[in-house]
C-alpha cells in the first residue's frame, strides 16, 4: 500500500492540534492486515476518551481531502501515547524530566540490567537519573527502553 509520507501528515495533523492545545507524540500507520492510522496526542493534564473524539473528528474531513493512502481505505485511531510507552523523541525525554522512570538495559551495568530512579539530566547520548542514595549516568545507546515508571497504588 502506498501512503503518502508521515512527516506531511503530521504537519497536516499539527497545525489542527496546536488550536486545540494537544500535542501530537506520534503519527504510526500499519499497513499489515487492517491498514490503520494511529496518532497518539498528549496536552496539559493528560488525555482522556472526550479530548481523542474531538481530535478524531478535527481531524477525519481534512485527512480525507489529504488522502493519505491515495484512496486505499485505513482506520483512523486517536490515542493518548500511554504511561508505559517507550521514549523515542528528545520531547519524550523533556516531558519525562524530573519523573520516575524505568530503565531496562541490554547487558547489565553494574550487575543489573533494570534501574528505577527519577530522571534528573539527559543529554543526546547519555540519561542520568537518581536512584536515591546514587545516581547514576547511563549510554543511551546502552538502552533497550527507557518509560515513564507506572505506579499502581501508593
Amino acid at each position: 500500500m502506498q501512503v503518502k509520507p508521515l512527516t506531511e501528515i503530521e504537519a497536516l495533523l499539527r497545525s489542527i492540534a496546536e488550536p486545540m492545545g494537544i500535542e501530537i507524540v506520534e503519527v504510526e500507520f500499519k499497513a499489515k492486515g487492517s491498514p490503520s492510522l494511529t496518532v497518539y496526542i498528549d496536552k496539559e493534564g493528560g488525555v482522556d476518551l472526550n479530548t481523542c473524539e474531538a481530535f478524531h473528528g478535527a481531524i477525519d474531513a481534512p485527512l480525507d481531502e489529504l488522502d493519505p493512502t491515495f484512496g486505499a481505505s485505513y482506520t483512523l485511531n486517536v490515542s493518548s501515547p500511554g504511561l508505559d510507552r517507550p521514549f523515542k523523541t528528545e520531547r519524550d525525554f523533556q516531558r519525562n524530566l524530573g519523573r520516575k522512570v524505568e530503565v531496562k538495559l541490554y547487558a547489565p551495568l553494574k550487575g543489573k540490567k533494570y534501574y528505577e530512579g527519577t530522571m534528573t539530566e539527559f543529554t543526546e547520548h547519555t540519561v542520568k537519573i537518581d536512584l536515591g542514595k546514587e545516581s547514576l549516568t547511563i549510554e543511551r545507546n546502552k538502552i533497550a527502553k527507557i518509560n515513564q515508571a507506572v505506579d499502581f497504588g501508593e
